[in-house]
Order: C-alpha cells, then structure tokens, then sequence
C-alpha cells in the first residue's frame, strides 16, 4: 500500500516485509486443523474485502489526522495498528447481527454498511449526522451498528441486553462488542458479562488487548491472564493474533458460531495501538513503552503483512490478472471513495450547521 509519511506512525512510513513477522503470520494459519480450514475456505471475492476493509479503516483514519493537521478539526481517536481486530471480526457477521464499537473500531461503521461520509461528517459535528451534532460517537441502529459512548465497557450491559432482546424474540443473531484491556476491570464489564453467561446469551465479547488504557500500562492495572478471562464467567474462550486478519477472521468465525448457539465466548486479540490515545498525546505514549516495542508491533503492520502474504502466498483473486495488480486496483478504488467521502463531509460542514433553536431537543433529564 501507499504509505503516507506525514501521517503514518514513524514505523510504517517506509515499511518493509519482515521476513520473521511474515513467517509468524503464515505459521498461525497452520496452527489449528479448524482454523486452517476455516482460512482455506475463503473465496477471493473475501479476500479482496478484507483487503479493502483494512485499507478503508487506515485510511478514515489518515483523512482525521490530515484534518487534524489542518486545523478543521482538533483531535482524533485513530486506531491505527489495530484494523484486523475490527475489521475481520465483522467479516463474519451477517444480516441482523449488532456491532457495538470503541471509537478506535471505526471500522466496524462501515464494515457493517455506514458511508464513510457520515462516519466523518461525526467529527464535524454537522446537523446531518445519528446525533446531529451533539456527539462525534457514532453508529447506525439501521444497520445493526450502535454507537458508543466516552464510558469503556459501558457497551458490555447493553450488548448482553440485546443479546437477551434476540433470545427472548427468537431471532438467530449474535451480539459483538468490543472492550479494552483496562475497561474488563470495571463493574460495567463484569454487571453485563455476568448476566450473559448466567444467561447463556449470544454475545461475543472482543477483548482488544492493546497493552495500554488510555495512558496506563496494562501491568499497572489489569492483573491475570487476560486469555484465561472467560474462565472467571463460566463461558467459552478463543483467543487470535489481533494483527492477523486471517486469524481473526477464522477465531471469530468459531466466536460467532458458538455465541449462536451455545452462549456468551469470550474473544481475546493482542494487538497495538500505533498511536496515542488520541493525535493529542501521542508524544505521550511514545513515552509509555521502550522504543523497541514499537519496533516490534510496526513490523506487524496488519495493512503491510497481509498485503505480503496475498502477494507472495495467498490464493489468486483473479485468473487473468496478478495478485499485485488487483490489490493496487482496489486500493485506488478505496482511496478514491475516502476523498470523495471527506469531500461530502466537508460539504456538511459548509451547508448543515446544527441551528442553535434545536439545542435542547432530544435532551432528557433525570
């Protein structure tokens, strides 16, 4: 892919397959019979949208920090480094089942069918957007996405009760939401993931550990094996390489077809966050780890890694054409379309300007 040097963490602006990263990649595909034949069985029009899926995240994300850069907007929470752990998640899904993203799943938004437009119009506040411009969180209820709020795992209650909503109604679908490593030792977490599993709800939980809350290390808040949580809840446990599309796409299969019929599961990804907890701080979280940490997670570009194994060892996505010459195509495509999306935001933000009459609607107070 194209790299952007303005605006990529420092790791990947002139990124290079490495050879051990990329053998780390492969190996995992083989590691379990199921998995491994979960991964074979995926066609190339799959492949080409996972491909697309990783790069539409990377570059919402770029499009906010340029606009940082710019000054139209003030900040951005990005998740840059962490695209496979949103985006091969919902690959998995189907009609009817719900997202509940962090703001760092962007991706889900539009994985789940929400215009990148709208996604972005979000941080512009403009009066044509889910909340109308009160609220940069945003989702589509529409389209099964629900939108986040400031307060991590507060989404965990309210998956389960969705989750509960499906049971009671006898509707096959599953419930997904993602939680920070920090935000599974909050009473939110534990209120909402005690009721599924003592209900035996269809929910998967994602625990996106990413070794940092906010600008807390992970050792100084969170004790235990975060792979070993679901044991505490009585429910079933898988656990991917978060930076592995493939491995998540096939964990994730085996999440959701458990989850359907068999209760809450409970889904660990180790990944990294590339940046800081928003463009703000990201000297900050420079800070937080030793240099060669981000060595290590920039080499595992998830973007980069799976670029490399289609190009070199994945299945051919179109007989009459290389591998490399269809992922350039759909990379022009993608970038294509987010111009045109920040286009049309930017045109909100010139033309739909929340009225001031309008801002005690939909306000409630208790």
């Amino acid at each position: 892919m194209i790299r952007y040097p303005a605006f990529d963490p420092p790791e990947y602006r002139d990124w290079a397959p490495d050879a051990d990263a990329q053998a780390e990649f492969a190996a995992r595909l083989e590691e379990d019979p199921a998995r491994t034949g979960i991964v074979r069985g995926i066609g190339p029009d799959r492949h080409r949208a996972l491909y697309a899926g990783l790069l539409r995240n990377r570059l919402h994300d770029i499009a906010l920090k340029r606009w940082v850069m710019q000054g139209v907007i003030s900040k951005a929470w990005l998740g840059t480094g962490e695209e496979a752990a949103t985006v091969g998640i919902c690959a998995c899904l189907g009609p009817g089942d719900h997202v509940g993203p962090m703001i760092r799943n962007a991706g889900a938004c539009h994985e789940m069918g929400m215009p990148v437009a709208d996604m972005l119009r979000a941080y512009l506040a403009t009066a044509d957007t889910l909340t109308r411009g009160r609220d940069l969180h945003t989702g589509d209820p529409a389209k099964g996405i629900i939108p986040p709020i400031s307060m991590v795992a507060a989404l965990v209650p309210v998956f389960s009760g969705i989750a509960l909503a499906f049971r009671l109604k006898g509707l096959p679908h599953v419930a997904v939401t993602w939680i920070g490593d920090g935000a599974t030792r909050t009473q939110d977490f534990h209120e909402g993931a005690t009721f599924a599993a003592a209900r035996s709800l269809p929910v998967v939980f994602v625990i996106q550990d990413n070794a940092i809350a906010l600008g807390t290390p992970k050792p100084v808040g969170v004790a235990g094996e975060l792979k070993r949580l679901h044991e505490a809840y009585g429910a079933a446990g898988f656990a991917c390489d978060g930076n592995n599309v493939l491995d998540v796409f096939a964990a994730s299969t085996q999440a959701v077809a458990r989850a359907r019929g068999a209760g809450p599961v409970f889904l660990h990804t180790r990944t990294f966050r590339m940046g800081g907890h928003a463009t703000h701080d990201e000297a900050e979280a420079r800070q937080a780890f030793a240099p060669d940490v981000f060595a290590h997670w920039g080499r595992r570009d998830p973007v980069g890694m799976y670029e490399t194994w289609l190009r070199e060892q994945g299945p051919r996505l179109d007989p009459r054409r290389s591998n490399t010459d269809v992922l350039v195509e759909i990379e022009a495509s993608v970038i294509a379309d987010i111009d045109a999306a920040a286009e049309q935001a930017l045109q909100s933000r010139a033309g739909a300007v929340p009225a001031p009459a309008t801002l005690s609607e939909g306000v409630h107070a208790g």
